[in-house]
């Protein structure tokens, strides 16, 4: 059954999820396009746009939309398919909540400990690798097209992209103006 599955599939991503929501993304993007087939990789990255774009974690807004998807393309109605949105979220939050009440006392307690500070100089870079693991996921045709296939579309996501990486980055602006400039620079691409 769908609804057992996509709790499974997200329970895991929530429990092995380090570096938070984006750290999880090349987690959700392998087991909802790859593993399961249950939406396309154009769809996750609709998914993931409208997650940044939405208040709250992208982690957890991911989760959100991909569960309301997989049941709605396995066939079934809005109300079941809001079924699998509650179902996918909770399972993402559920291992956090239930690590941070076991590990909140004990963390405070030997936190200045040499074994906890070597588990964090371990997982560091894990979370740099999934970070960029999510970065080079989403580098694919269906955002930035091909040369061959459209030059135009190729050249404009490239730019836009330098200039997004750019403008947060060395120039200081704000992420979320970036989103807008960036949004309106691709509306001006319709025409």
């Amino acid at each position: 059954m769908i609804f057992l599955e996509l709790f499974y599939t997200f329970f895991m991503i929530g429990l092995f999820g380090f570096g938070g929501g984006y750290g999880m993304l090349s987690l959700i993007q392998t087991e909802t396009v790859v593993h399961h087939a249950w939406i396309s990789s154009a769809e996750f990255t609709n998914i993931v746009a409208i997650s940044q774009m939405t208040p709250g974690p992208i982690g957890i807004n991911s989760a959100t939309y991909c569960g309301y998807a997989a049941v709605h393309n396995a066939g079934y109605g809005t109300g079941m398919a809001m079924l699998g949105s509650t179902v996918a979220t909770f399972a993402l939050v559920l291992p956090s909540v239930i690590l941070m009440i076991l590990i909140s006392k004990m963390f405070m307690k030997y936190w200045h400990s040499s074994f906890v500070q070597s588990i964090f100089t371990g997982l560091r870079p894990a979370v740099v690798g999934l970070l960029a693991a999510a970065t080079l996921l989403l580098m694919n045709a269906e955002n930035f097209s091909t040369p061959k296939e459209n030059a135009w579309q190729f050249g404009v996501s490239v730019f836009l992209f330098v200039a997004t990486f750019v403008g947060v980055k060395a120039v200081k602006i704000n992420p979320i103006k970036m989103i807008g400039f960036a949004a309106f620079a691709g509306l001006m691409l319709l025409y």
